[in-house]
């Protein structure tokens, strides 16, 4: 039953998966569609079709429904708001893409150290899945509360002072992606409407696509941080061990539950 539950679960992540990567390989079909398209990108690319525009509608149901139905593991907490089950189905997508990295480069080697006889597309594509698997694992490790903190003084400060240390911390990440967005938009946008490869034999629209992403998913990052502040301002203080023994006594307890069932 767990196991037909986990298949349900990855559909959604992978039929969005699979459809935002044609969408990323033939976006210029869509510019061109609605009208901002250059010449130069006119010639090498037709305008989206019936297809395209499926495919893109099958992107946004499968978001939509992943969304919705997403169940969230014991260890990733069960007080999540719709926009953390974004970032959780977003996590699942970041799963997915890690297999694909794996067995791109797995194929790879196979070609070119037992058959001799390497593809021309494996390290680009590998590059270009890594850089979204980085950019995506980061919001999840945001959701999670998962990313790098330094608690040596934090634990030693009353809830209100730790409040305040919090909030500070959020305002920087504002700040940050702000002056980030101010500073990289431009450059961003420039890239993605003409459609700039990376100029190998493969030629994949790596700064078209990482550049105009690593801003909205900064974005997402900020918004996560953010109601992670709501969601944990009336929390009490936690106290942070070298070892979190209530994550040890969780696994063992999982752990215990799949040996029960296979018993």
């Amino acid at each position: 039953m767990r196991a037909s539950n986990a298949v349900r679960e990855l559909l959604w992540p992978l039929l969005f998966t699979l459809a935002v990567a044609y969408m990323a390989w033939y976006t210029p079909k869509f510019i061109i569609a609605f009208g901002g398209a250059a010449d130069a990108l006119k010639l090498r690319f037709a305008v989206a079709g019936p297809m395209d525009f499926a495919i893109a509608a099958l992107a946004v149901v499968s978001l939509v429904l992943g969304v919705m139905t997403i169940r969230p593991a014991p260890q990733e907490g069960s007080n999540v708001g719709v926009f953390d089950r974004l970032s959780l189905f977003l996590g699942r997508v970041t799963m997915l893409l890690i297999v694909g990295l794996v067995s791109v480069m797995f194929y790879e080697v196979m070609l070119r150290y037992v058959f001799e006889s390497p593809t021309l597309w494996a390290n680009e594509l590998s590059l270009w899945i890594a850089g979204l698997i980085f950019l995506l694992a980061g919001l999840y490790s945001m959701q999670q509360r998962a990313h790098i903190r330094i608690f040596l003084l934090y634990d030693m400060m009353p809830r209100a002072v730790q409040r305040v240390c919090d909030s500070v911390s959020v305002l920087l990440i504002w700040m940050f992606t702000f002056a980030m967005i101010w500073g990289g938009y431009t450059e961003a946008y420039d890239k993605f409407m003409r459609w700039e490869t990376f100029g190998t034999a493969f030629d994949p629209p790596i700064p078209a696509t990482l550049k105009p992403l690593v801003l909205f998913v900064i974005t997402l990052v900020a918004i996560q941080a953010l109601l992670n502040l709501i969601n944990d301002w009336s929390k009490a203080a936690e106290v942070h061990a070298v070892v979190d023994e209530s994550e040890i006594e969780e696994f063992v307890q999982e752990m215990g539950a799949k040996l029960t069932d296979k018993v």
